[in-house]
């Protein structure tokens, strides 16, 4: 929570790094801190690609598959609770049920998460924040923000971010290199999983409108539960156009959890 209050008030310093002009014409009104959010952009991209990004293949080349499907396992268990509690907030009570159930089990028969029966039952995964819910209440996105070290969000989306911690089992542990110990590898694990979005993202002409495009469809996908015009999510990049004839077809809306799928190159941290 800290850290993302931090970061938020670290992009606004950032502000006369990020003086280089965007034409008006071009400029999306979503976007209306776009000179600064791309200098954060910058920062973020370098960091990842000098250090977060050489560390995640090397774990998921050193790691045995099992283990790291054990740790990503244990993380989304972990913050289930977000889920559960979201999907109260906006009355769906059955998918609430599921949720509880699904939570139970894994952290019993799943061994604190490490193992999901609850998927081998037929429990459906679900996918709520804070943000999702206000936006549910027909509180508007806001401004497109790019916060260091923690990559893309909306105004919306960053205090729900911090309402959501508080449904983290992790944010009631005392001791506070645990608790920040566990938020970091949380984010890492993140960062594992997206490394396969990597040479979509690599391909694009313009990175920083490929990332803020997708993650504002992204957004918009999970709080109108996939009721999207097709017409609103046609995914806004360019790739280079030598590589254009060899990238994927855009979806027209994201396929099943677990899936990769463009929008995921901007739901790695530092992007």
């Amino acid at each position: 929570m800290r850290l993302l209050t931090s970061g938020i008030t670290l992009a606004l310093a950032l502000t006369l790094a990020g003086c280089a002009t965007v034409p008006e014409a071009s400029r999306d009104k979503r976007d209306p801190l776009e000179p600064i959010n791309r200098s954060v952009y910058a920062f973020n991209d370098g960091l990842d690609k000098a250090l977060v990004r050489p560390v995640a293949r090397g774990y998921k080349k050193a790691v045995p598959t099992p283990i790291q499907t054990g740790v990503s396992n244990f993380f989304a268990n972990a913050k289930y609770p977000v889920t559960l509690v979201n999907n109260l907030l906006q009355g769906k009570f059955t998918a609430a049920l599921s949720d509880t159930a699904r939570f139970t089990l894994n952290t019993t028969l799943g061994l604190g998460g490490l193992f999901d029966p609850a998927t081998d039952v037929g429990l459906d995964v679900n996918d709520e924040d804070f943000g999702q819910t206000l936006g549910k209440w027909g509180v508007p996105p806001g401004p497109y923000l790019v916060v260091p070290f923690l990559g893309p969000y909306t105004l919306r989306d960053g205090f729900g971010s911090l309402a959501d911690d508080f449904a983290e089992p992790r944010s009631y542990l005392e001791d506070d290199s645990t608790r920040w110990t566990l938020w970091a590898a949380d984010k890492f694990e993140r960062r594992v999983r997206l490394l396969e979005a990597d040479a979509l993202l690599d391909r694009a002409g313009d990175p920083y409108t490929f990332v803020r495009s997708a993650y504002l469809q992204r957004r918009e996908y999970l709080v109108r539960d996939g009721d999207v015009p097709a017409e609103d999510t046609d995914l806004e990049f360019e790739l280079e156009e030598d590589d254009a004839a060899d990238a994927p077809a855009t979806p027209t809306s994201p396929p099943p959890t677990g899936a990769v799928t463009p929008q995921d190159a901007a739901a790695s941290p530092l992007r």
